[in-house]
């Protein structure tokens, strides 16, 4: 494949960006939430779980601890008890009570709004941080999953591996304003249309506009 120029990239995801706005107009994150609190936990537990099994368990876990205090006190035997029923369970509720430890003693119980600040808690890595940001805040940016990796080398919007990489490269082809909804479009688009396993090329809107397509 020849190289495009990076002009061309910029008008091709641009033009990839409102497509999906037009697919997926609502802007609304599937885990089920309140406030910052729950969608941080919802987020941390997600974690190579689909979206609908968080939902199943995060009402229980909410209703017995609708606050970092509460959760930070929880015994962590309790907490994997609530969330059994998750992948990688003993590790997450071991990371949501010291998040909740480091949100009651060092931010008075509120999620903190920047990079810095949110991936110093237990169980925060960027991507997890960057939902945050975008959804929480209405500070732009790119959360990049397995989802959003997958779409972005398949469309030739990067050819990197590693998610901070990718994440800059989306950075530079789109205005700020469109970070957060591009990310989340391409995880639904990944949900629908755009499978690991097998592309739906055929019923794919995207499929002009994706050198990937029909290969």
């Amino acid at each position: 494949m020849k190289r495009e120029p990076a002009e061309e990239k910029k008008s091709r995801c641009q033009a990839i960006a409102a497509r999906l706005a037009e697919a997926f107009p609502e802007m609304r994150v599937p885990l089920h939430h309140r406030n910052n609190y729950e969608l941080l936990v919802a987020t941390i537990l997600s974690a190579q779980c689909t979206d609908e099994m968080v939902n199943k368990v995060t009402p229980d876990l909410f209703r017995r601890h609708p606050t970092p205090q509460t959760l930070a006190k929880a015994p962590v035997g309790e907490i994997e008890s609530l969330i059994h029923r998750l992948g990688l369970f003993r590790a997450k509720a071991r990371s949501l009570k010291r998040c909740a430890k480091q949100l009651a003693e060092n931010f008075n119980g509120e999620v903190p709004a920047t990079m810095e600040e949110l991936t110093r808690l237990a169980g925060v890595g960027r991507k997890t941080a960057n939902v945050i940001l975008g959804h929480a805040f209405g500070i732009p940016a790119i959360a990049v999953d397995t989802h959003v990796k997958r779409l972005a080398r398949r469309l030739g919007l990067t050819k990197q591996e590693d998610p901070d990489k990718i994440e800059q490269d989306l950075m530079r082809l789109l205005p700020s304003e469109h970070w957060t909804a591009f990310s989340l479009r391409l995880i639904l688009h990944g949900r629908k249309i755009c499978h690991a396993g097998k592309p739906e090329c055929p019923r794919c809107g995207l499929s002009d506009l994706c050198p990937s397509a029909n290969l």
